[in-house]
């Protein structure tokens, strides 16, 4: 019982760094995928999110640590600022793990929400304080904006596609334990 726990597990953490490998071969190419010049949604970043309060166990701390140091090191973004931000957003989000099953997508969208807007004005301003150069503010801005609308999208993803969902308030997994 216990190997089929593990497996299932560790299948999904799989499946989860096979999507952030995809994710950012996409984002290496040399392609504008949207043709208007205006950034994209940090997709990933809702992708770990969403799958964190959905299922915290698939994704231990160091893996989340792990692809966030990797992304900075290949976007060369400064490294580990803001894989340090996504690993204090999403240790922030796993505490809250318990009362986010019991509300609802609206809900859980706005909390998301102000998580991702802290991690993104804590970033802006360390990087100001050390005098690093930044996009333009309205880029960032509208990054921002683009992500935070695509988060619902990615959660319905992951519940009707991927099958990842919020335990039920009294689901027990196989060996009988709370989820």
């Amino acid at each position: 019982m216990n190997d089929a726990l593990r497996f299932d597990t560790l299948a999904f953490l799989a499946l989860y760094l096979l999507i952030v490998s995809a994710t950012l071969f996409l984002r290496l190419l040399p392609l504008d995928l949207t043709g208007t010049g205006l950034p994209g949604p940090d997709l990933l970043l809702c992708l770990t999110m969403a799958w964190l309060l959905r299922r915290p166990v698939h994704l231990p701390a160091p893996v989340i640590g792990a692809v966030y140091l990797i992304e900075d090191l290949l976007t060369l973004r400064p490294p580990g600022l803001w894989a340090l931000l996504v690993l204090a957003g999403t240790e922030f989000l796993r505490r809250r793990q318990l009362v986010v099953r019991e509300i609802n997508l609206a809900l859980e969208w706005a909390m998301v929400s102000g998580v991702i807007v802290a991690m993104t004005l804590a970033n802006r301003l360390v990087l100001a304080i050390v005098m690093v150069p930044q996009p333009p503010l309205d880029l960032s801005l509208l990054k921002l904006a683009f992500t935070l609308a695509a988060y619902p999208v990615v959660v319905l993803v992951l519940h009707f596609v991927l099958r990842v969902r919020k335990p039920a308030t009294g689901e027990v997994d196989d060996l009988g334990r709370k989820l």
